[in-house]
């Protein structure tokens, strides 16, 4: 008897025992879950400030490469080796470029960038621009040519000399060419058809002479 009953008082402590085991169990998988859970959460709160981070790193890095650039040369600074002068006319109209003086005996006189020459025949009239660095005629007008002739009544009048001069200066107007050097022969300086000629071309905005040459100390 006395061991039936020891067997029947044991039963309930060995139940109580299993009713707590599973307390325990049941606790720890709840902290487990809990646990789980909350790695769960940081994980993605991780994730999803991942991208946020990269590109605030990256924006760093660009801001910190926009505010110090590695010195490099320019290609606009950079200096050509070789120099090629595109308006070769600059040193004259400076009154810097070269003269060919000449003989002082000669006439007319070659000290000059451009001259302008006049001649009248007895059938036309024309007038010619001659560089000081070449004997062809840079620029040209003639009552010879079509387009003067058919305007006027006789090629080789007063009235031609000046048409001459208006068209010569238009034409020098377009190139550029506004001072030149204008010697007339002494004994026909003072007649009609030259003074008309000489008229038209200042007309026309052309100065007949040039500045003297300077010259700059070296």
């Amino acid at each position: 008897m006395g061991a039936v009953s020891e067997v029947a008082q044991s039963e309930p402590d060995i139940i109580g025992m299993s009713k707590k085991g599973l307390l325990i169990t049941a606790r720890e998988d709840m902290a487990l879950s809990q646990v789980s859970r909350s790695v769960r959460l940081l994980l993605g709160q991780i994730q999803r400030c991942r991208p946020a981070l990269l590109s605030n790193q990256t924006a760093r890095c660009l801001s910190q490469a926009a505010s110090q650039p590695e010195p490099s040369a320019d290609e606009n600074e950079a200096v050509n080796p070789t120099f090629v002068n595109r308006n070769p006319r600059n040193l004259e109209q400076m009154a810097l470029a070269v003269k060919d003086r000449g003989w002082k005996t000669t006439w007319p006189h070659r000290e000059f960038y451009h001259r302008l020459m006049f001649s009248r025949s007895q059938h036309h009239v024309t007038a010619q621009v001659f560089s000081s660095c070449s004997p062809i005629p840079v620029l040209s007008c003639s009552t010879k040519e079509w387009a003067v002739k058919k305007e006027l009544a006789s090629t080789n009048c007063v009235a031609a000399c000046q048409a001459v001069g208006e068209v010569l200066a238009q034409r020098c107007q377009q190139a550029g060419i506004t001072r030149m050097v204008y010697r007339a022969i002494p004994w026909t300086y003072r007649s009609d058809s030259v003074q008309s000629f000489r008229a038209a071309m200042k007309a026309g905005g052309i100065i007949l002479s040039e500045p003297r040459r300077k010259y700059v100390g070296s």
